[in-house]
């Protein structure tokens, strides 16, 4: 997606330990219009699939998820990090390693809102090591529903977690694969650059 590797580039800030920072418009201020033609974006690459639920991981998934959602005419479904009153009882769980925050956390979601007979799309924002995509695919999983595929707003390809995902068979789409980052010069190399 051209539109968003030219935001990225124009936008984005490379920092220590391969960490990309696009919070001025992907994941703490959010660019609605830019949301909106990733919407777009992911119902075409997803045409065809029939999809009932969306299911994303909070907090930075749930913004673009709810844009993308429209565009499905679906709910959106998010795995909570923090167990709260308001989601007392029975709840899928599982483990998932975010790469930014260098942290282990217990993610759930109510049984409530997910089972036999959903057709789920993931969203979230990044991937890197592929742990939050997994942990929800693994919901999916326990849940009985059907994973249709997983969209992802930036991939860093260089990392494992896309390949990984692609090996055991997840239909992924990434909206734009990093494939290398220069701290010192600030160039990024996407997938498919000439």
């Amino acid at each position: 997606m051209q539109l968003l590797k030219d935001r990225i580039r124009k936008d984005g800030k490379i920092k220590a330990g391969d960490v990309l920072k696009v919070d001025s418009f992907l994941n703490h201020q959010m660019d609605i219009r830019l949301f909106m033609e990733i919407g777009k974006e992911f119902k075409e690459r997803f045409s065809g699939i029939e999809v009932n639920k969306i299911l994303t991981i909070e907090a930075s998934g749930i913004g673009i998820a709810c844009i993308v959602a429209q565009y499905f005419d679906v709910p959106v479904v998010f795995a909570k990090k923090t167990k709260t009153k308001n989601i007392a009882g029975d709840v899928y769980t599982t483990q998932v390693e975010s790469f930014t925050h260098s942290k282990t956390y217990d993610v759930m979601v109510s049984r409530e809102f997910i089972g036999k007979g959903d057709k789920v799309l993931l969203i979230d924002d990044f991937l890197a090591n592929g742990k939050a995509l997994e942990g929800l695919a693994s919901i999916v999983k326990d849940s009985g529903a059907l994973l249709v595929g997983a969209g992802i707003v930036i991939e860093k390809g260089f990392q494992p977690g896309g390949d990984r995902l692609r090996a055991e068979g997840i239909r992924l789409e990434s909206l734009a694969i990093i494939e290398r980052m220069d701290e010192s010069t600030g160039t990024i190399w996407f997938r498919g650059d000439r």
